[in-house]
């Protein structure tokens, strides 16, 4: 399944959006200029899992050091603070924890978003009319805009 999340202009960096596809409420979050998409689920307790903060890795050399590394890609949950990497959904509370469920989030053209056009055939009688010898003159569309689109 796909969804069209949003135009690319009006998603900008550090933003997130929730959608449906299907059954499924899924966040879709751009850090910079990547995107990322979970379930809005959290595994633990089932909490709204992309309502929670989003933060970088903290990194150590030794104690009493730390510091944050990177874009802000970790997103806690905000009934626990249960933390997922919104890249590959994985845990980091222990061994054997279960992942949350990630998925593809694509920057797409307008037109790649086209449904095909069927295959013209020999014209067919319509509701008991029968086509004419006049044909309107059609033009191509073109959709000149990206798009954010979630495979679901």
């Amino acid at each position: 399944m796909r969804v069209v999340v949003a135009p690319l202009r009006d998603f900008p960096p550090g933003e997130r959006r929730i959608v449906t596809a299907g059954t499924r409420s899924i966040g879709v979050f751009r850090i910079g200029d990547r995107f990322y998409a979970v379930r809005n689920r959290c595994p633990h307790q089932g909490g709204p899992l992309c309502l929670g903060r989003i933060a970088p890795w903290a990194a150590s050399s030794g104690p009493g050091d730390f510091r944050m590394e990177g874009d802000a890609c970790l997103i806690a949950c905000p009934w626990h603070g249960w933390e997922y990497d919104l890249e590959t959904g994985q845990s980091f509370l222990g061994p054997g924890e279960p992942r949350v469920k990630a998925y593809d989030v694509s920057v797409e053209h307008g037109d790649a978003l086209e449904e095909p056009e069927p295959v013209e055939s020999e014209p067919e009688a319509k509701g008991g009319r029968m086509p004419g010898p006049y044909v309107a003159e059609t033009f191509p569309v073109y959709v000149e805009e990206e798009y954010v689109v979630l495979d679901a």
